[in-house]
C-alpha cells in the first residue's frame, strides 16, 4: 500500500529523540505522522480518531504501551501495532504480542527496518480490506501450510495463523526449502533484513512462539524441527 493522504501513523514514545527521528523517517516516506509523548495523550487523541498504524513504546509515564494496546484491541482488531522495546523487556514484549500487537523492534533499531515494517503492515492492511473472494496470486504451499506472500498471511489446513511480520518471514524462510537447515544467523537475516541486530535467543523465542501458535491450531504439528548446534528446518516435503 503506497502512502496516501489518509495513511496516518501514530508514534507514541516518551523519548523525544525517538519521536523526532521516527517521525522524520516516516514523513520522508510520505506518511502523515502524529507524535505523542505518553500513552494518555495518545489515547485521548485516539478516542477522537484512530490512526492507520501505531508505533508504540512499552514503558511510558501516565499510561504504558500495554494499556494502550489493550484499549485499542478492545475497539479494533485490525489496527496494526508495532511495539518498540528495550532488549531486557522480554516479558512485556511477549505480553504485548499476546494482547494483539503485530510486531516489535528492539531499541536501538534500524530506521530502514522500522519503515519497512510499517510499509508491510500497510500492505497487509490494504489486502485484508479487499473483497474476501480475491485471492493473491503469489503464494507458497507446503502440505497443510499456505503462505500468502502478498498479504503476509499464513494458514494451516485453511485456518489463519495470527503471525507477526517477523514470524511470517521466518516461517517462509523455513518452508521455502523443506529439509534444509536454516541457521539462526540466516533466520536473523530473513526476519530482520534491514540492518537490525538481534540475538540467537530472540530467534529461539520467535520459533517457540511459531510452534505454539501452530500447535494451538493442530496439536500434532511437528514440521519445525530443531537441529541441535545448527538451527532449524521445515520437515514437510514440498508439494508438486
Amino acid at each position: 500500500m503506497s502512502p496516501t493522504k489518509t495513511s496516518v501513523v501514530a508514534v507514541v514514545d516518551d523519548e523525544e529523540n525517538i519521536r523526532e527521528t521516527v517521525g522524520f523517517a516516516l514523513r520522508r516516506e510520505g506518511y502523515t505522522v502524529h507524535c505523542y509523548a505518553d500513552g494518555s495523550d495518545a489515547w485521548e487523541a485516539f478516542e477522537q480518531e484512530f490512526p492507520d498504524v501505531v508505533v508504540l513504546d512499552i514503558i511510558m509515564p501516565r499510561m504504558d504501551g500495554l494499556e494502550v494496546c489493550r484499549r485499542l484491541r478492545a475497539k479494533s482488531q485490525s489496527i496494526p501495532i508495532i511495539f518498540l522495546t528495550s532488549r531486557d523487556e522480554e516479558f512485556d514484549r511477549v505480553l504485548g504480542l499476546e494482547l494483539g500487537a503485530d510486531d516489535y523492534l528492539c531499541k536501538p533499531f534500524s530506521m530502514r527496518e522500522l519503515v519497512a515494517r510499517v510499509r508491510v503492515l500497510f500492505r497487509r492492511l490494504s489486502f485484508n480490506q479487499l473483497d474476501g473472494e480475491q485471492v493473491a496470486d503469489n503464494s507458497l504451499e507446503r502440505g497443510k501450510l499456505e503462505l500468502d506472500l502478498q498479504r503476509y498471511i499464513a494458514r494451516w489446513d485453511g485456518v489463519q495463523i495470527p503471525l507477526t511480520v517477523t514470524e511470517f518471514l521466518m516461517l517462509l524462510a523455513l518452508a521455502r526449502h523443506p529439509g534444509h537447515v536454516k541457521t539462526r544467523q540466516q533466520l536473523m537475516e530473513e526476519g530482520y533484513p534491514h540492518d537490525s541486530f538481534v540475538s540467537d535467543r530472540t530467534i529461539d523465542s520467535h520459533i517457540k512462539r511459531l510452534r505454539k501458535k501452530l500447535l494451538t491450531i493442530d496439536p500434532s504439528f511437528d514440521e519445525i524441527e530443531t537441529v541441535y548446534g545448527l538451527g532449524y528446518r521445515y520437515t514437510e516435503e514440498a508439494t508438486e
